[in-house]
């Protein structure tokens, strides 16, 4: 594995920001930038051998600060939806920054996702490091998060998160990578298939209602391969509240702590095809319903809704909220870890 890290820019405080790659023996590459631990770019081959960057990213990095997508980065300290900006723990109640619509979204404005992280190379791997301030974004409890990227021969990227808190508190981190697999147009005619038979319906702000819902006979089926844009814009109550998908659906099988496929997602015109594998219970899939206006992407692409589709492996939103869900709560002594794998191929 060939390691390279630069200085790839500084924030008008004076942060420097670094950019990471990763290259195996047959070229393929991945990018990693200290700006939300995220991921800039991924380079993998074609069924012809082609290569091309396959996820959404930019080539100026103040372009990730704030940006709507959140592109590639770690939302944190509580990724996707807290209803109201409000949760009860141990009996005494949290306010937190109100980002979107009446809710509380991916941390807040100035989430992890927004925050230069302290990073390294580490042997093979990259290292990203962030200490949250009790009280920060109206969260609890001293917290230090660790994400960590390893990449293989075989074309698979591993993700790997940790985090300890000084007092309770509740953390979900996820990637939020969009995939392209052809490098342009819209993914619509890619095919995902979902191991969930189950999803959660939301009430018109994108909360959680409580109970999962069978996917069987609704838009919501990915069971079995099925083109995106099948039923994106079908008259269904669920992606008219988001203007296609944006929904948590819920993992079969899931058991914590254990590795278990998530999601597979194909392109029949390049051939490439990436699965997605989890610790997580749940998987958020946003289907880049509001990508236009989001900041130029590399070599100047301009990207439209539905032009690329994030695949969440997360726990379920507003789960402090909701007591029947896998618990988020962090207590001190204890150790958050969860990881989440993109092997990338080609069919």
């Amino acid at each position: 594995m060939k390691t390279s890290q630069e200085l790839w820019g500084k924030t008008p405080e004076g942060k420097e920001i670094y950019k990471y790659r990763l290259t195996n023996a047959s070229g393929a590459y991945v990018e990693l930038s200290s700006v939300g631990a995220g991921i800039v770019s991924v380079v993998v081959p074609d069924k012809d051998g082609k290569m091309e960057n396959v996820v959404l990213g930019y080539d100026d990095p103040m372009s990730y600060f704030a940006d709507g997508p959140c592109a590639g980065k770690t939302p944190g300290r509580f990724a996707n939806r807290i209803a109201k900006g409000r949760f009860t723990l141990d009996g005494k109640e949290y306010e937190l920054p109100i980002n979107n619509g009446p809710n509380h979204l991916h941390g807040g404005p100035k989430g992890f996702q927004n925050q230069v992280w302290e990073s390294r190379l580490n042997g093979e791997a990259v290292e990203f490091l962030y200490d949250a301030e009790d009280g920060e974004a109206g969260y609890p409890g001293n917290l230090k998060a660790v994400v960590r990227y390893e990449w293989d021969e075989d074309n698979s990227l591993r993700i790997t998160y940790t985090a300890e808190s000084d007092a309770p508190t509740v953390v979900n981190l996820t990637n939020h990578t969009y995939f392209n697999l052809d490098n342009e147009g819209s993914i619509e005619a890619h095919e995902l298939t979902l191991n969930a038979s189950e999803y959660l319906p939301t009430d018109p702000t994108q909360i959680p209602l409580g109970d999962s819902e069978p996917v069987a006979g609704t838009p919501m089926d990915f069971v079995n391969p099925k083109p995106i844009g099948q039923d994106l814009h079908a008259d269904f109550e669920a992606l008219k509240i988001g203007k296609g998908y944006d929904h948590c659906w819920v993992l079969d099988d899931y058991e914590p702590g254990q590795l278990q496929r998530a999601a597979e997602l194909y392109s029949p015109k390049s051939g490439r095809l990436v699965e997605v594998l989890t610790t997580q219970p749940g998987i958020q899939v946003y289907t880049g319903n509001w990508l236009n206006g989001c900041p130029v992407g590399h070599n100047g692409r301009i990207f439209h809704d539905y032009d690329a589709v994030a695949l969440e492996c997360q726990h379920f939103p507003d789960s402090p909220n909701k007591e029947d869900y896998p618990s988020t709560v962090l207590r001190p002594g204890q150790t958050y870890q969860e990881a989440i794998i993109f092997a990338f191929s080609v069919r």
